[in-house]
């Protein structure tokens, strides 16, 4: 839910980021939360958008907390909790758009563990914006990422470091070496990677 920290605000991103809610319920929960205050509903050109109230942001460090408990004490994922819409929208939410070229660049994916109908994204980051896709934008690829699924949301979670999977070749960047140095650090790690773990 956006605030101007790249949350997504419009129903179709809301939508895209929950993948497994119908549209139907979605509709309904944004409704519901609009009601107790939570969300305000704002239309522009005909467009809705939902952007967090005064109320909803004070529930900002209990879902912060609830994300750094989940990180801390539900050890290794299983397979159900492998999801690559969940997970390429998380990277787009968050990933660092200050340390990526100014011109166009596009970061393709390709999983190897999961099926074919979602094993390749790309994200693009053009004037400042970043998008996530699911399909071939288009665009000339920058740098191409073969990586498991498992692997990348280990990364993004902190439970390993990109440098830790490129040694162990979980991970192979293809481009040009300054792209392949690079690609690490345009895609960081999510903000809960920092979060210790119990001994």
């Amino acid at each position: 839910m956006g605030s101007g920290e790249g949350g997504s605000t419009h129903f179709n991103e809301l939508r895209r980021g929950n993948p497994k809610m119908s549209p139907a319920l979605l509709s309904k929960r944004l409704r519901s939360l609009e009601r107790a205050g939570v969300v305000r509903r704002t239309v522009d050109h005909g467009r809705a958008a939902y952007t967090l109230t005064e109320c909803g942001m004070e529930l900002r460090p209990v879902v912060e907390g609830l994300g750094a408990w989940g990180v801390r004490w539900i050890g290794e994922l299983g397979e159900a909790d492998l999801d690559p819409h969940l997970l390429m929208w998380d990277i787009k939410r968050t990933v660092p758009l200050d340390a990526w070229p100014r011109a166009r660049t596009v970061v393709a994916f390709r999983f190897a563990d999961v099926s074919p109908q979602v094993a390749r994204w790309w994200l693009c980051v053009a004037d400042g914006a970043i998008d996530v896709c699911d399909f071939d934008p288009g665009f000339e690829v920058t740098a191409q990422v073969d990586i498991g699924l498992r692997t990348l949301t280990e990364i993004w979670r902190g439970d390993t470091s990109w440098l830790q999977a490129l040694r162990a070749d979980r991970v192979t960047v293809t481009g040009p070496a300054q792209v392949r140095t690079a690609v690490p650090t345009w895609l960081g790690q999510s903000a809960l990677a920092a979060v210790a773990r119990p001994a």
